[in-house]
C-alpha cells in the first residue's frame, strides 16, 4: 500500500478546470495511490480539494508534491509511476 508522485513537467497552460493563481510557468505532477482511499486520505492531508479529483488521480504542483513527500508519499519516476497507475487500474 502506498502514495505515489511522479515529477512535475512544465505545460504551456493550467489543466483543464484548474481555478488558481496566474502562473508564469505551469508545472504540473499526479499523485496516484494503491488504494482510492489513501488517495483521499493524502489529498486531504496537504490541503487538496476533493472536486480536484480526476478519476484515479490529482495534480499536483511542486510544493503540494514535497508535502505528500514529506507526508509518506513516495517519488517514482515516469516509467515506475505509469506501472503503479495500470496495476491499480487493474484491481
Amino acid at each position: 500500500m502506498g502514495v505515489y508522485v511522479d515529477t512535475p513537467v512544465a505545460y504551456n497552460e493550467e489543466p483543464k478546470g484548474y481555478v488558481g493563481r496566474a502562473r508564469r510557468q505551469h508545472r504540473w505532477g499526479h499523485m496516484i495511490a494503491d488504494t482510492e482511499a489513501e488517495l483521499h486520505a493524502m489529498a486531504q492531508a496537504i490541503g487538496l480539494r476533493r472536486a480536484w479529483f480526476q478519476g484515479n488521480h490529482y495534480d499536483l504542483v511542486p510544493s503540494k508534491r514535497m508535502l505528500a513527500i514529506r507526508r509518506g508519499a513516495r517519488p517514482v519516476d515516469r516509467r515506475e509511476f505509469i506501472a503503479v497507475l495500470r496495476r491499480v487500474r487493474a484491481t
